[in-house]
Parts: C-alpha cells; structure tokens; sequence
C-alpha cells in the first residue's frame, strides 16, 4: 500500500485542482511519492487537453497585462461562458497576460493545460499581442471580459482609454488614423464601389464620382478609427474628440476578442 496520508490528498487536490480520486490515483501511481504524484497529474492534464483540443471554444476571456514601456494582450478561450466567468480562469488568463509580458518567448501553452487541468473543458489560447511603446497607453476591456482594446498615442489617458471602449463598440477600424491606408486598399475600393454604381445603372463618368464619394463618406469613416463618429457624440469624429480633450492623439489600436483568431 502507497505510504501517504488523506492530509496529502487533500493538499493535491488544494495545489492542481484535480478531483479527490485523480489525486488519489496519482499517490497510488507514484507510490507515495508527493512530487511525482504532482507530476503524473500533470501528465494526465496534458493527454486530456489534447483529447478535447478538437472541441469548439465559443466563451473565453481577454486580459492585458502593462509594465514599463510594454503591453501584452491574450485571449483565453473556453467552450462555454460557464467556465469562462469562473474567477479560477479569469486568472488563469491574467497570468498568461502576466508571462507575455515578461517575455516575449513565454509559452503560454502551459496556461491552457493548468485551465484544462482544473475546468475539465477544451481551452486554447486564442489571439495574442505584446508592444514595446514609450508613448501613452490605455485599455478597456468591455464588461463580459470576452472583447478589449489596448489604445497608444499621447495626450490625455482618459480620453484614449475613451477611444479603446469606441474600438471594442466599432469593431471595423483596420488603421488609426487615414494617412496609415495604403493607395492600394483606397484604389481596391474604389474599383469595387464604381463596380457597384455601374451596376445600379449610372454611367461611367458618374459612377466614378459616386465611387470617390462612397470611399470617403462611408469606406474612410468604418475603418479608419479616428474617422469614425464618436460613440458618446455622433457629431464629433473620434480625431475631433481626441483634439479637443488635451490635443489627444492616437497612433496605434489593437483589437482583442474571442474568437477573432490569431
């Protein structure tokens, strides 16, 4: 018989979060052996996270992690929002968040084991991003945890953490600001939107002038970020909005939510 005590199931159970007989079955296999009980558990964690790796991961959650002169930003997922909202995994995520941070190289694989270890569900780490900036940075992470927004520029921190809740509402900005698009996205639009007013049946001199409109009142204004109309006032663009509240400036956005992809 295996030399350990209930007091070493229970400190098991307490440390990896595997249930009350797996810890059992762990000491029996290790004889005793605390470590390598520990060891084997993790073991078992690794062969059932790629047993469930082909199952959907719909939930999950974004978290960023700020130090100095660096942002980091991952997306845990998980198939249901029922793990998801556990504080376990929320944690989980933030120290995966924490470890990107800290290094470039970290494996944040790991994290998605020690998940699948404790919630018993497929997790996979999803999206990620990792920014060294000395300009000013600010993040929202909208209230289900499931989408954020890590905003850089200068100017006034509340009016850029302002802009990172318009990136997570308008989701379609692809550039900060319109210098950042490329002659080649602007000519790709055009081509499709003369196309589309040739086969509404204008002309081609007038179908040409409808283009040039429709690429800068609407195409400019979904994905251009500070084009956009301010969430909290339409009337004011999000440039208009950053001018006027310290002279405010955004250079760079990035996007973060489940099931978004890499």
């Amino acid at each position: 018989m295996a030399n350990y005590t209930a007091a070493d199931v229970k400190k098991l159970r307490e440390e990896t979060d595997a249930p009350m007989m797996e810890c059992k079955s762990a000491l029996d296999e290790a004889e005793g052996d605390y470590n390598r009980a520990k060891e084997i558990l993790r073991e078992k964690g690794k062969a059932a996270a790629g047993k469930k790796a082909g199952r959907a991961t719909g939930a999950g959650v974004v978290a960023f992690a700020k130090g100095d002169g660096v942002i980091a930003g991952v997306v845990l997922e998980s198939e249901t929002d029922f793990v998801s909202r556990n504080e376990g995994f929320v944690e989980i995520a933030q120290k995966a968040a924490d470890a990107l941070l800290a290094d470039a190289g970290a494996d944040l694989k790991t994290f998605a084991v020690d998940a699948v270890d404790k919630f018993r569900e497929n997790v996979q780490v999803g999206a990620t991003f990792r920014i060294e900036t000395s300009n000013v940075v600010a993040t929202y992470v909208h209230h289900d945890k499931s989408k954020g927004a890590v905003v850089i520029g200068s100017g006034d921190a509340e009016a850029l953490r302002q802009t990172a809740i318009q990136v997570v509402a308008f989701p379609n900005a692809k550039v900060a600001n319109k210098e950042q698009l490329s002659q080649q996205e602007l000519d790709h639009e055009f081509e499709i939107q003369k196309k589309r007013a040739l086969d509404e049946g204008k002309p081609e001199n007038i179908a040409e002038n409808i283009a040039k409109g429709r690429v800068n009142k609407e195409f400019i204004k979904e994905v251009v970020l500070t084009e956009q109309p301010f969430y909290k006032d339409a009337s004011l663009t999000v440039a208009q909005f950053l001018k006027e509240t310290g002279n405010s400036a955004v250079t760079e956005f990035k996007f973060l939510a489940v099931g978004l992809g890499a």
